[in-house]
């Protein structure tokens, strides 16, 4: 399993809008690729912003790259991104995950 993350910081003004943005967007984007196990939004403040950041698991890096091209390192973007984000990375960094140990009710948590 392959974890994709991502970062971008708003103003706390804009938090919620961008949290809706990016849902009808890139996690929908996500969830619409084969290969897809799910996706992860945190966010926390840090100074006068606040940090999103967005992890997305995939079952291989080929699955990604069906998602984000050629050079899965390069950030994907949406229109109406740059209304809101105040910082953005263009490079997105992925993880082999090695080792996963969750409580059985994780999901649960978190199921609308």
């Amino acid at each position: 399993m392959i974890i994709r993350r991502w970062r971008g910081a708003v103003r706390p003004e804009d938090v919620e809008a961008y949290l809706a943005h990016q849902s009808a967007t890139g996690v929908r984007a996500y969830r619409a690729t084969p290969g897809n196990l799910g996706v992860l939004v945190l966010r926390r403040p840090v100074g006068d912003l606040v940090e999103v950041v967005t992890l997305s698991l995939w079952e291989s890096m080929d699955d990604v790259r069906s998602f984000a091209g050629d050079d899965p390192g390069v950030a994907v973007f949406y229109p109406g991104d740059d209304d809101l984000l105040v910082e953005k990375d263009a490079h997105v960094d992925h993880h082999e995950v090695t080792e996963a140990e969750l409580d059985a009710d994780l999901l649960g948590r978190f199921a609308g």
